[in-house]
């Protein structure tokens, strides 16, 4: 697992580091909203994808740090502050531009949970901190089953 570094200046590089840190896990203490800095921080254990796949995968995670420069407000839902031990599992993070180029970056958390920062533009970094580990389990995700199609009565 090599160790990633990217900067994120548009939403291609959006996608990209949402795609990488699809099921990192972090607890609420993990997440830092600096305002007067206009920053916002989150220290995450992401999941190792790309080594899960193949004929012997092998489950790794690693610590990494997903920063937001130009951060106008951070705002929660169904995310208890106080609640610093709970762990939020990141589905995915996203971009919606306003008023180019800023925007609203939302990160969306199973059970619902969602941050929202509304940002001047698009400027951040996903960055890994140090050497990996292994973990004995695969995030999976429950498959939504489609309501079956009724034919049509004439």
């Amino acid at each position: 697992m090599d160790a990633l570094k990217f900067v994120v200046l548009d939403e291609e590089d959006l996608e990209v580091t949402s795609t990488h840190l699809q099921d990192a896990v972090l607890k609420v203490s993990d997440v830092l909203w600096r305002p007067r800095e206009k920053r916002f921080v989150a220290v995450l254990n992401r999941f190792d994808w790309e080594g899960a796949q193949g004929a012997n995968p092998e489950y790794r995670r690693r610590r990494a740090a997903l920063r937001f420069e130009r951060v106008l407000s951070c705002k929660c839902r169904q995310i208890n502050p106080a609640q610093k031990d709970e762990v939020l599992n990141l589905l995915a993070v996203e971009f919606s531009e306003t008023e180019a180029p800023s925007g609203v970056v939302t990160l969306t958390f199973s059970g619902g949970a969602t941050l929202r920062l509304d940002v001047e533009c698009l400027e951040a970094e996903l960055a890994d901190l140090g050497p990996s580990w292994t973990t004995v389990t695969c995030p999976c995700h429950a498959e939504v089953e489609q309501p079956a199609r009724r034919a049509n009565r004439t």
